[in-house]
This record gives C-alpha cells, sequence and structure tokens, in this order.
C-alpha cells in the first residue's frame, strides 16, 4: 500500500512515541509492527533506526497486552490539572 509523504511522517512519529502503541499504527494504517520496522529501516538514517530499536524493543508501552494500563492516557498521580499546575505560571 503506497502511503504518502505526510502518511510516512506520522507512522515515523507515532513509531518513536513512547505511549502509542503498534496496534495503534495498525489500527490506523494498516500495517503491522513489522511492517513498521521495515518502513524505518528504509525511511530513517541507519543510526537513527538503530536507537529507535534499542528504545523500542521490549518496551512495555509499545505493545497493548505488556501494558499495564489498557484504556484511557496514563497519568501519573501527582500531576495537578494545568488551571492548577503552580509551575506552569512561574
Amino acid at each position: 500500500m503506497p502511503f504518502t509523504t505526510d502518511d510516512i511522517d506520522r507512522i515515523i512519529e507515532m513509531a518513536w512515541e513512547d505511549r502509542t502503541t503498534f496496534e495503534a499504527i495498525k489500527y490506523q494504517f494498516g500495517i503491522s509492527e513489522q511492517e513498521v520496522i521495515m518502513l524505518m529501516r528504509t525511511e530513517i538514517k541507519p543510526k537513527s533506526f538503530k536507537l529507535w530499536r534499542k528504545r523500542v524493543q521490549g518496551r512495555k508501552t509499545k505493545h497493548e497486552k505488556l501494558r499495564d494500563f489498557q484504556k484511557g492516557r496514563f497519568k501519573c498521580s501527582r500531576q495537578k490539572q494545568i488551571t492548577h499546575n503552580k509551575i506552569s505560571k512561574r
């Protein structure tokens, strides 16, 4: 399936994001984890690919079945709502 340049950019961006699962990429673009790996291998620099593979290999958050949480976003229990965030108002 041929992808536009924008699609490829978005797939690469999603692949780099820690909390975006391969299943989410498959749902949105219809490509498997192996196809994402092949796309990353051909579209980014070899050194960047090696860093990315090292980063995502074995990472729980990249696979839905390995996650500690199933639905919704992860939110730290210590995180305040934006309107009450004192740090952002400094």
